[in-house]
């Protein structure tokens, strides 16, 4: 919509990775060279992680871009297999021909791997095993892996494995039963935030990499996509594509810091205020206590001094205890600074799971895996407060912040400037302000679908997945149940019905019910006892009197 406006050829701020746009800042380069040097080196295993958003996929990309030409690499994406899947993957990955009796026996598997490979070191070849969403590997995977580095000759290892993940992947190599794996890393690397530097050299390499031949945003503006996106590229992405939207339809040919935060905002869902004003505000805050206190001192009586009597008491005068004040409200930030269990994965899940009064099982397969033997399926979102308000259900909110490890807690409620939290087993009050400085977006939402298994359901299909969601949309529009709730078959009325509802919910309006829209749609119609996201009123004011 704005490439002609602005002279460029693509969107220079797609989210899908494309190596052509990687901007090798400081510790992109790094972890590109610890890749690399894992596939052009002997050694067994690499481990690169990274927050949802730095850039690991667009990383893999460029690497297999760069990839030497004596290289074999089994890439694999989807890690969530049983031992047997995952050693078939690999087998197909690097076009290994199994007979048809050993597809189903894991010595078998193995055995007709380490041929391949000795064959490949024969000729000279490199095999490289790259995992991405390592996090996901079940225990009995992650074994069957450290077995993998067991195929090797006198003098090297015959493969090489990168595992690329979450940094929920440090913490699961870093469990006691998986200590043999671990000790196994010869190289660790972690993917942290761009500087501030690196943001604005990094919008202009995509503008640049995209055909801009000027500078579409101010300094200033660049400046404000770093302090509100944390130097996480996806967000910057997502922050400066908004921005470049907003100008083109203020026909604005160069984007401002105001067009920056009003994208930013659109996204979160919350006004944000220029970075100025918070200290300016402060100071007046300041300002305001020290004069109050300057007049209360100046109003309040003075002792008076006098001679002591000869019959006066010599007894001390009483002393007044001093009023205990209540200790402040502990705030987010303090949460996230002292870190600890209350923010872990199994803490988050456990409490999502009770909300669904389902079983979650600590330190054991991964959340989704658990879910859908209960009947719920994970929604794994990059949303916004205003959407979540929209799905209308409790979420886990993934958080950014200076710990090593990823920070996750349990959005209950949301108002309007204030959300409701659920840390542990405490309930807290957040200003949506505070919690934008740590959520970039990325959640986790557990539902309950009509008709298992979840699918995009389009015109012309039939099923009773079809008759379900006709049944849901007349139930949330309030229209009379009718025959038609029976039909089974997608026509052209239903589509009518789910655009009308994508429309009234601010969806794309396309008559195809898409994850959102069954969302949404679930949240309305909710299930008698299930949770419900709530709506919180405006938090009272604190009076004195």
């Amino acid at each position: 919509m704005y490439l002609v406006f602005f002279g460029i050829a693509e969107k220079p701020f797609a989210i899908t990775p494309d190596p052509r746009y990687l901007y090798l800042g400081r510790h992109h380069a790094d972890a590109l060279a610890h890749l690399v040097y894992g596939i052009t080196e002997a050694g067994g295993f690499i481990q690169l992680t990274g927050e949802v958003g730095t850039g690991k996929t667009t990383t893999i990309r460029s690497l297999l871009a760069r990839a030497p030409k004596n290289a074999e690499i089994a890439l694999i994406i989807n890690p969530r297999l049983s031992p047997l899947d995952f050693l078939q993957t690999i087998c197909e990955e690097l076009g290994i021909g199994v007979p048809d009796g050993a597809q189903d026996n894991a010595k078998e598997l193995v055995d007709q791997l380490n041929h391949y490979l000795l064959r490949a070191h024969a000729a000279g070849r490199r095999v490289v095993l790259i995992v991405d969403e390592a996090q996901n590997l079940s225990a009995e995977v992650l074994e069957q892996v450290r077995l993998l580095t067991n195929l090797e000759t006198e003098s090297q290892k015959l493969l090489q494995i990168i595992l690329i993940g979450q940094p929920e992947l440090r913490e699961l190599l870093g469990r006691n039963d998986l200590r043999q794996l671990a000790q196994r890393i010869t190289a660790r690397f972690h993917l942290q935030p761009l500087a501030r530097e690196d943001t604005l050299a990094y919008v202009r390499h995509r503008l640049r990499v995209a055909g801009a031949s000027s500078e579409i945003f101010s300094r200033a503006a660049l400046r404000e996509v770093h302090r509100l996106s944390g130097g996480v590229p996806r967000v910057i992405n997502i922050i400066c594509d908004r921005a470049l939207l907003g100008a083109y339809t203020e026909d604005q040919h160069q984007v401002s810091p105001a067009l920056v935060r009003r994208a930013a905002s659109e996204i979160f869902g919350e006004r944000l205020a220029p970075a100025w004003l918070t200290p300016v505000i402060a100071g007046g805050l300041l300002l305001v206590v020290a004069v109050a206190a300057s007049l209360l001192w100046q109003r309040a009586p003075r002792p008076v001094l006098q001679a002591p009597a000869a019959a006066a008491s010599t007894a001390p005068a009483p002393v007044t205890a001093p009023v205990p004040q209540a200790a402040p409200a502990p705030v987010l930030a303090q949460l996230l600074a002292a870190g600890g269990a209350d923010t872990s994965t199994d803490v988050a899940f456990g409490t999502l799971f009770r909300l669904w009064n389902a079983q979650y099982q600590p330190g054991a397969i991964d959340p989704c895996t658990q879910a859908e033997a209960q009947g719920l399926y994970c929604a794994t979102l990059h949303s916004s407060l205003a959407q979540l308000r929209e799905f209308g259900r409790p979420v886990v909110l993934m958080l950014g912040s200076n710990s090593a490890t990823t920070q996750q807690v349990v959005l209950t409620g949301i108002g309007a400037d204030t959300v409701q939290l659920q840390v542990g087993a405490r309930s807290l009050r957040v200003a949506i302000a505070e919690l934008s400085r740590y959520w970039y977006g990325d959640c986790v939402l557990l539902w309950h679908p009509a008709t298992p298994p979840v699918a995009e359901l389009r015109p012309g299909m039939r099923g009773p997945a079809v008759r379900a969601l006709r049944t849901q949309l007349l139930q949330a529009t309030g229209a009379p149940s009718a025959t038609a709730a029976t039909s089974t078959l997608y026509d052209t009325a239903l589509s009518r019905l789910v655009e009308d509802f994508q429309r009234a919910h601010h969806l794309v309006v396309d008559g195809i019910a898409g994850l959102e829209t069954q969302l949404i749609l679930d949240g309305i119609v909710a299930a008698p006892g299930s949770p419900i996201l709530q709506t919180l009123a405006a938090a009272p004011a604190v009076t004195t009197g």
